[in-house]
C-alpha cells in the first residue's frame, strides 16, 4: 500500500466560536434545562447549520417570525445574536412571551450608538449588507428612513446626504476590514465633520480571525474556512483568503460539502472556522484530510481572546435563587 502523501495543515487562532455566539447558544441550553422543552428560537440563533440542529434535537423550535409561536404559549422566545427591530420584542410584551434577548452585547453597542445618534439629529449611514439579520435589527431600531444602507464604495462616493455638516455612521458587526475601511475613508474624505464611533464597530472575534487569515493565507496552497453561506463572518473569511492571494479559499459548512478535486497535488492547508463554527466540525474535516494524507499540524496566532459576555440576567444562578 502506498504511503500517504504529506500534507502541512496551519490551523488559524483564533477561530470558532466568539464571545457573543457562546452567550447565545448557552442561553437557549440553560433556558431549555430551567424550564424544559420547547424553547421557541426567532431565527437561526447563529449561522450554523449544525449548531441548530443540535439545539432543534435538544428541544429548540426555530422561527422565522413571532406569528408562528402560539398565543397561549409560556415557553420562553430568544431572539437571535445578531439582533431584532425593537418591533419584535414589543410584538413579544403585547402577546405576554418570556423573552430572552440574545443579542450580542457588541451589536446592541451598535444599535446604542444609532440610537444616540438619531437623539442628536444626525442623518445616519449604516455600512453593512441588506437583508443580513443584523443589518436589519438595526435599521429597525430606529423610524424609517433615519438611516441609509451603505454597501459599497460606490454608494459611498453617490450618496447625498440632508446637510454634510451633521452626518454619522455606524457599521454591521461582521464586516471586512479592508472593505470597510475604505468605505469609510471615503465618507471622511467627502464629510470630514461625520461623526463615527471612537472605535470601530467591526467586533474583535470578526477582527482577529481575518487578522490570522491574512498570516496563513499567503503562505498556503488552500486554505478552508469553516462555516455556513449565510454567515457575514466567514463569507469574509473566505474573501480576505482569496485577496491574500490563497489559490483555492472554500467555505464548507461539513467535511462531506468538499470538494476533493480541488485540494489534489496541495502540499499545504490553512483552516480556519467562523465565529459561529463549532471546533467539532474542524475535527471532522481535519479527519477526513487524515485519511487522505499524512498530517504534520502547526498553529498560527493572529491575538489573544479572553471575552466573556454574561447571560441574560434572569438564567444566571444568582436569579434562580431570588
Amino acid at each position: 500500500m502506498s504511503a500517504k502523501p504529506d500534507l502541512r495543515i496551519v490551523l488559524c487562532s483564533p477561530r470558532g466560536f466568539c464571545a457573543g455566539v457562546v452567550r447565545a447558544i448557552d442561553t437557549v441550553e440553560r433556558a431549555l434545562a430551567i424550564y424544559g422543552a420547547p424553547v421557541y428560537v426567532r431565527h437561526e440563533i447563529v449561522h450554523n447549520r449544525y449548531v441548530v440542529d443540535s439545539l432543534k434535537t435538544k428541544g429548540a423550535i426555530f422561527v422565522e417570525e413571532l406569528a408562528e409561536i402560539p398565543d397561549n404559549t409560556n415557553a420562553p422566545v430568544v431572539f437571535s445574536a445578531h439582533g431584532v427591530p425593537k418591533s419584535v420584542p414589543a410584538d413579544a410584551r403585547a402577546r405576554n412571551f418570556f423573552s430572552l434577548d440574545a443579542t450580542c452585547p457588541l451589536v446592541t453597542k451598535v444599535h446604542r450608538e444609532a440610537a444616540i445618534h438619531f437623539k442628536r439629529g444626525r442623518e445616519i449611514l449604516l455600512i453593512g449588507h441588506s437583508h443580513h439579520p443584523e443589518v436589519v435589527g438595526t435599521l429597525g431600531q430606529l423610524p424609517t428612513g433615519a438611516v441609509t444602507l451603505i454597501e459599497t464604495a460606490e454608494d459611498a462616493k453617490t450618496f447625498a446626504p440632508k446637510d454634510p455638516n451633521n452626518l454619522a455612521f455606524v457599521t454591521q458587526t461582521t464586516l471586512s476590514i479592508d472593505d470597510t475601511a475604505e468605505i469609510v475613508a471615503l465618507l471622511k474624505e467627502r464629510f470630514p465633520n461625520i461623526n463615527g464611533p471612537h472605535k470601530e464597530d467591526i467586533c474583535y472575534a470578526t477582527t482577529n480571525r481575518q487578522l490570522a487569515v491574512k498570516k496563513v493565507a499567503p503562505v498556503v496552497d488552500a486554505l478552508i474556512v469553516v462555516g455556513a453561506p449565510n454567515s457575514s463572518n466567514s463569507q469574509r473569511l473566505r474573501e480576505v483568503a482569496e485577496r491574500e492571494g490563497c489559490p483555492v479559499s472554500v467555505l464548507a459548512q461539513r467535511a462531506s460539502d468538499l470538494d476533493w478535486s480541488r485540494f489534489e497535488g496541495i502540499k499545504s492547508l490553512g483552516i480556519t472556522a467562523g465565529a459561529s463554527a463549532p471546533e467539532v466540525i474542524v475535527e471532522e474535516i481535519m479527519g477526513a484530510f487524515a485519511e487522505r494524507f499524512e498530517l504534520h499540524v502547526e498553529t498560527v496566532s493572529a491575538a489573544e481572546e479572553n471575552e466573556f459576555f454574561p447571560l441574560p440576567r434572569s438564567l444566571r444562578p444568582e436569579a434562580a435563587a431570588e
